[in-house]
């Protein structure tokens, strides 16, 4: 027997096995009324409402459905009721200008687009053939409570679920399409290897929009695990709710955890969570200092796992076994800090050229509208990542560098990763992105753009001697500049080829 794998089956389950307890909390502060705490019973009639406003206005299987906005239980609703019904859900970057936007929802074709609050003015110029603002206008005038939705008649697991446009290194976002089987094979998987149960209560850390929200919000209502919705990244604010919830699971950039960290230092008694929370961390190769210190400091076990918008996103998984126990701390941070072994159901290799190739049931179908991109990463069976890495003797991947992020140096090759980590060693150091700069003599020298921690000092010298004490000469940065803050985007990537825009300027090409 062949059942088609929907996201239709993970709420279906929390409604079964769950239905009177608690699924979402929404985030209390925000410019929409909040939606009242549901239970997985209430969580699906919301769904269905929404399903049914959609039949209202005549948009059908296939269809894009656009939605801009914050972390909220709206937006959770969404994740569920659009695709589950045979549309396709777009979720969108938050934090785009109004043109960016306007491509997206061009591009993609979106009949819809439901649009945050907050975020109505900037977005005024961005137009859809239905356009609503989300809270009341979207309770009022989308969602029908007293209609039941059309079924998805012809369900197809291999139907694309989600659009997740990506950040990415080029000028224009890619569409990745996500098909239903790539979520469900995604979700079941990342809550196996997370150990996701019904009472594990889930702090909304990661944006919603960003893959997903790596795919937890499906797994989470299959499992029957509370979520709680917090709609903005404040380091104090997340330890606050971890005391008030009792959480015990939460997913982020490593900025996510530097800032709770930060927080922590200010925070009057026993951390939250000791002993109790588990993170996982994506979206840039942590430093080990900062593994170390989410041990030491917080109490919460660190797990890491690597992945892409492009796979759903889990490729590998990276959690402490029994044998790390006995290891110094400074050790165990170390093996930490590799991206993991390959997830269940996924290969990985390398090619010649050092690039981390993945195949498995969680890569997309392709990007859409775009047969000639889609080409040039599904290649002979295997996705190209653009990432850079080795594969240790225990099969374990470390990522080494994005491909365009290596610095070329004199012909030696530099990986600005390995460069980032010296330098966060560093006590003075509180952020920090490595990139190349054009020079006349080696082609490319290395560059730190730091700032630097509250109530430290330290000169650009100092830096330069700290890294030539611990790296090959070639690796250390031949000059060192002082922000006050590095740009990243709202999943915590830092987005280098911007850094390297101003120091390239001018040129044909962005290497040399």
């Amino acid at each position: 027997m062949r059942v088609p794998l929907t996201v239709a089956d993970f709420l279906a389950r929390g409604e079964t096995a769950f239905a009177a307890s608690i699924a979402v909390i929404d985030d209390p502060d925000q410019p929409a009324p909040p939606v009242p705490t549901s239970t997985f019973q209430e969580l699906g009639t919301r769904v269905r409402a929404w399903q049914a406003g959609l039949d209202a206005l005549g948009v059908g299987p296939g269809q894009r459905v656009a939605v801009v906005s914050h972390n909220s239980t709206r937006l959770l609703e969404l994740l569920h009721a659009v695709p589950a019904s045979g549309r396709i859900c777009v979720p969108v970057n938050f934090r785009l200008r109004a043109e960016e936007v306007n491509y997206i929802v061009s591009h993609s074709g979106s009949s819809v687009l439901l649009v945050d609050p907050e975020l109505d003015d900037a977005l005024k110029t961005v137009a859809a053939p239905h356009r609503f603002v989300l809270g009341t206008e979207t309770d009022e005038q989308v969602m029908r409570f007293d209609t039941e939705p059309h079924p998805w008649v012809e369900q197809d697991e291999d139907a694309t679920a989600t659009i997740n446009y990506t950040s990415g290194t080029t000028a224009r976002p890619k569409g990745v399409q996500l098909t239903h089987r790539n979520i469900w094979i995604n979700a079941v998987t990342f809550a196996m290897h997370t150990r996701v149960w019904e009472r594990d209560v889930y702090l909304h850390t990661l944006p919603m929009f960003h893959c997903n929200g790596w795919g937890m919000p499906f797994g989470l209502v299959g499992l029957g695990a509370k979520q709680v919705v917090q709609r903005r990244v404040d380091g104090a604010e997340i330890l606050r709710r971890i005391a008030q919830h009792g959480v015990t699971l939460m997913c982020g950039a490593p900025a996510v955890w530097n800032a709770v960290l930060d927080a922590a230092t200010n925070w009057d008694g026993e951390i939250p969570g000791r002993g109790r929370v588990r993170l996982v961390c994506a979206g840039a190769p942590p430093p080990t200092r900062l593994i170390q210190r989410v041990g030491e400091e917080l109490g919460w076990e660190f797990t890491q796992i690597y992945g892409l918008s492009e796979t759903a996103p889990l490729l590998t998984f990276n959690r402490a076994g029994p044998a790390d126990d006995e290891l110094p701390a400074a050790d165990r941070a170390r093996r930490l800090s590799r991206a993991g072994a390959p997830a269940l159901g996924v290969q990985l290799r390398t090619s010649e050229s050092g690039e981390v190739l993945a195949r498995s049931n969680v890569v997309m179908a392709g990007y859409w509208d775009s047969p000639q991109a889609s080409s040039e990463v599904l290649v002979d069976g295997w996705f190209h990542t653009g990432d850079g890495g080795l594969v240790d003797d225990e099969g374990y991947l470390s990522i080494i560098d994005r491909k365009k992020d290596v610095i070329i140096t004199g012909g030696e090759n530099v990986s600005s990763i390995e460069v980032e980590d010296c330098l966060f060693s560093h006590p003075a150091v509180a952020e920090v992105a490595v990139i190349g700069a054009p020079s006349e003599r080696w082609g490319e020298t290395v560059k730190a753009l730091v700032v630097v921690a509250a109530g430290q000092q330290v000169t650009e010298q100092e830096l330069i001697a700290y890294c030539k004490e611990r790296l090959a000469g070639f690796k250390a940065p031949t000059s060192v500049e002082f922000r006050e803050a590095i740009p990243r985007t709202a999943t915590g990537k830092i987005q280098k080829f911007k850094l390297r825009q101003e120091y390239w300027q001018g040129r044909e090409r962005q290497v040399n």
